[in-house]
């Protein structure tokens, strides 16, 4: 399978809001989902393609010169843990070193929630070189207890 990655660039809420509704588990409440797509139509984001078909999403914020988070990322459930999370957070890394940042951050649900999808979700991060920083109890609300990982991209 030879996976296309394109961007990051603005303007791709059209492609990527089908990839967000596909996966309800992560992005079930339909006001986050909303606002997701109005980020992603305004923040740099990459897409992941196989054969033409857009397969996978990561949308980029930029905190300050050195400093970045990733702000939301999809993959269609039918392409997970065929390394398209892995190409679209790599390609991430190189672009934001090439633009001098050298702390990236990504929030998720933390651990005191019972969710084998989440607990997949910090498996990954965890794999690709995230630890865990800091966990916000109610920035989310008490039900969706934040978890704050972040990655040295430095020299």
């Amino acid at each position: 399978m030879k996976i296309d990655i394109h961007g990051p660039s603005l303007g791709q809420a059209r492609t990527c809001a089908p990839i967000l509704r596909a996966l309800p588990e992560w992005f079930g409440i339909e006001a986050a989902t909303q606002e997701y797509i109005r980020d992603i139509e305004q923040q740099p984001t990459l897409v992941a393609w196989v054969n033409d078909q857009p397969v996978g999403f990561l949308t980029l914020t930029r905190h300050n010169p050195v400093a970045a988070e990733i702000h939301v990322m999809g993959i269609l459930p039918a392409y997970h843990r065929r390394g398209i999370g892995r190409s679209l957070v790599i390609q991430a890394e190189a672009h934001l070193r090439q633009q001098g940042v050298q702390l990236l951050q990504v929030k998720t649900v933390g651990a005191d929630v019972p969710s084998e999808p989440y607990a997949h979700t910090r498996e990954f991060y965890t794999a690709m070189g995230f630890l865990p920083l800091q966990v916000f109890p109610t920035l989310w609300g008490a039900a969706n207890p934040c978890l704050q990982l972040v990655k040295w991209l430095g020299d």
